[in-house]
């Protein structure tokens, strides 16, 4: 029994010890969660998978997949097909930094695609430009991601 427990400390230690032994990054978080495949379909398609891999952090405004299936099929078909225009899209649903939803401030935040969103916060209810956040704060090592109930566009005006 004893050897048994010295080996269980032992194994403990050293997974202790193990940089990012049960890191996750934004991608891995969002797979796991099942809710973003089409959002992770897109991503991948527009090459923006290592982008949100890398060292972040980011602020992620994931639409879910009942988001995407708002839009017309024709319109993700022909997204899917225009790599840049995705790619586009995609980046505007990222803005550099870790906020969690009780860091939101009203206003508006630069995308790493480069235009702005509006945020608003309201009574604690966020909304990104016309899409609501209907989960937040998922967590991840490289940034954390807002479930959002619309894709949001580039060229939307408030």
């Amino acid at each position: 029994m004893r050897q048994f427990l010295l080996a269980i400390a032992s194994t403990l230690t050293v997974m202790c010890n193990t940089p990012n032994a049960f890191a996750t990054d934004v991608v891995e978080t969002a797979a796991a969660s099942g809710t973003f495949k089409t959002f992770l379909v897109a991503a991948k398609a527009a090459g923006l998978i290592q982008t949100l891999k890398n060292t972040g952090p980011y602020t992620v405004f994931a639409p879910t997949d009942m988001a995407f299936k708002k839009l017309p099929p024709e319109v993700l078909e022909t997204l899917l097909q225009d790599k840049t225009r995705l790619a586009q899209i995609l980046s505007y649903h990222v803005i550099p930094g870790k906020i969690t939803i009780t860091e939101v401030k009203p206003g508006k935040a630069k995308t790493i695609e480069g235009a702005p969103l509006t945020l608003t916060s309201d009574n604690g209810k966020v909304t990104v430009n016309r899409a609501n956040v209907i989960q937040s704060d998922l967590m991840a090592d490289n940034g954390i991601i807002h479930e959002i109930d619309n894709v949001i566009l580039p060229d939307e005006h408030e």
